[in-house]
């Protein structure tokens, strides 16, 4: 049995395609026709391979790439090996993403399972949902009443669709998705396994235990979102949860009810976003990141790692710890603390 190619490239490119579709200039213009047929790490590289380097960590790699071409900073181009096209850009990463997006489409976009196209025979919709022409049903999907979904979206194998729903244009919806009581903007993409609109942890105390609030809001998700796997997104107890436009949001990250993001945010694996709390625009939050309830988040703040936030945060700042404080405070308190243990060390030492 042959070993399976999961990722065919779309086509070849010859360095100076490269150098025009990324603004990046050509070190030496006798390489202008040397082939480049996929992406690989620097560290690996290969005869036919686009690579990029950039920052002092990774700079050791430049003498000994094996590779057809190189995207790299101005600074570092004179330490190609010969042989090696040098495709200077100042931002390399995000030009080697670029054309690692064309070489890959399938890679950078989500496809169908199948082969089907339209509706499959094998899936359930219900006969008042509205299908554009050119959506993708597959086989085992649920769609329900009153649904509309847009034209170039796919829903996966065994993905659910609630009542009412509303999917936009040319967005995947992964198998064993469950989405209610949601609005979905253009270019979402929702990864397997997720959850959208499910009610959120709301309850009161009753004279048998904990009572159940009714939630009745919903959840708004604007153009191109991204979900991942295993997210799950509360509904609105009575106002919308709203994630916005262009968000990125890792894999097995809770987002509670009413919970309101902004644009461009990217939010890393197993953060928990408490209730009523507010993220403003381009937001980054670290790994492992928890936020207490009713919490103000201001635009562009960065949050590392593993950090616990129980204070609002005015915008642009960064922030760490247990519980977060401003960065530069949480290295001072930490710097301190080892200074301390080490003379604590040394006194019984002596």
């Amino acid at each position: 049995m042959t070993e399976p190619v999961f990722f065919v490239p779309s086509r070849r490119f010859t360095a100076s395609e490269v150098a025009n579709l990324t603004g990046s200039t050509l070190s030496n213009p006798a390489y202008a026709d040397t082939v480049i047929e996929t992406i690989a790490s620097a560290a690996d590289g290969g005869n036919n391979a686009l690579v990029f380097v950039e920052g002092k960590r990774n700079a050791a790699l430049m003498p000994t790439l094996r590779a057809a071409a190189v995207l790299c900073p101005v600074e570092l181009a004179e330490q190609a090996p010969t042989g090696v096209a040098v495709l200077v850009n100042p931002r390399a990463q995000q030009a080697f993403a670029t054309v690692g997006r064309l070489l890959f489409p399938a890679a950078a976009t989500p496809v169908p399972l199948t082969s089907e196209r339209g509706v499959s025979p094998q899936a359930h919709v219900d006969p008042s949902a509205v299908i554009e022409p050119g959506a993708v049903v597959e086989a085992g999907a649920v769609v329900g009443p009153h649904v509309a979904i847009g034209s170039g979206t796919v829903i996966a194998p065994n993905a659910v669709i609630g009542a009412s729903c509303q999917i936009g244009r040319d967005a995947y919806v992964g198998p064993g998705v469950t989405i209610q009581y949601a609005l979905i903007g253009n270019r979402v993409v929702i990864h397997g396994g997720a959850r959208v609109g499910q009610d959120g942890f709301g309850f009161v105390p009753g004279a048998k235990g904990p009572e159940r609030m009714p939630q009745i809001g919903r959840v708004v998700i604007q153009d191109d979102v991204e979900i991942g796997s295993n997210t799950t997104v509360d509904r609105g107890a009575m106002a919308d949860t709203v994630i916005g436009e262009g968000t990125k949001i890792d894999n097995l990250v809770q987002i509670a009810h009413n919970v309101r993001i902004g644009r461009g945010c990217v939010i890393a694996g197993q953060c928990g976003i408490s209730g009523s709390v507010t993220l403003g625009d381009f937001v980054m939050l670290g790994g492992r990141v928890g936020i207490a309830d009713h919490i103000s988040v201001g635009d562009r703040v960065q949050v590392a790692a593993s950090s616990g936030l129980m204070y609002d945060i005015p915008a642009g700042e960064r922030w760490a710890g247990m519980p977060a404080q401003p960065m530069r405070d949480f290295f001072r308190e930490l710097s301190a603390i080892r200074a301390f243990t080490k003379h604590s060390k040394g006194e019984k030492n002596g």
